[in-house]
């Protein structure tokens, strides 16, 4: 397969860990990029995404020179349709800067990490899918240790992403991160195993 490497997405729902396991392929030298940092980043520095943001929210949520969170949070996660409008701007870029990135990558495969791989049409562009799924209360758990949100926000955040029962039936994968689990093993074997797929086709 040379240059073009098979292209993997992992997804989870917030708090599942895919993070956690994206950082074991990473060591095992497998290129991740993590589209929901990348999303993030493209929020507080593209000029045309800022404006936009600032259009769809009705106000400058950029006053004190950094995206306020909290803020377009509070405007977008009880609105779906702004949430969309938001999305359809973000997204187009991250798949722009996704694609610049797996063409100069060299590896077997690389990872697109991403918590709406679904919700965002991404699904569509890789050849196989990991999803992280976790018990819902250990995924509350794990984000009010992280961040300052209420179980209210927590949930209604779940919400907005799409359920694991959908994602598991369209995936090739996957990994069960309850806290008991050991997830190691796991995703060696998920690594053999694509390699396997890589070397047949």
């Amino acid at each position: 397969m040379g240059h073009e490497g098979m292209k993997i997405g992992v997804t989870g729902g917030i708090g599942s860990g895919k993070t956690t396991v994206c950082r074991i392929f990473s060591a095992l030298g497998i290129p991740v990029f993590a589209s929901d940092t990348e999303a993030r980043k493209i929020m507080e520095t593209d000029p045309v995404v800022i404006e936009q943001i600032n259009l769809i929210a009705g106000r400058d949520i950029y006053k004190e020179g950094t995206l306020n969170r909290s803020e377009l949070a509070g405007i977008i996660f009880n609105n779906s349709e702004l949430l969309d409008k938001v999305n359809k701007v973000v997204h187009p870029v991250v798949r722009e800067n996704f694609n610049k990135w797996r063409r100069s990558q060299q590896a077997d495969y690389i990872i697109l990490e991403a918590a709406i791989l679904f919700e965002s049409g991404s699904f569509r562009n890789v050849d196989r899918i990991i999803t992280v799924t976790a018990p819902v209360e250990e995924r509350i758990e794990r984000i009010v240790r992280r961040n300052n949100l209420s179980r209210e926000q927590i949930i209604d955040r779940m919400r907005n992403q799409t359920d694991d029962e959908y994602k598991i039936s369209r995936s090739d994968f996957v990994i069960d991160n309850s806290d008991n689990q050991m997830i190691i093993p796991v995703i060696l074997k998920i690594h053999e195993e694509i390699l396997k797929q890589i070397k047949l086709s």
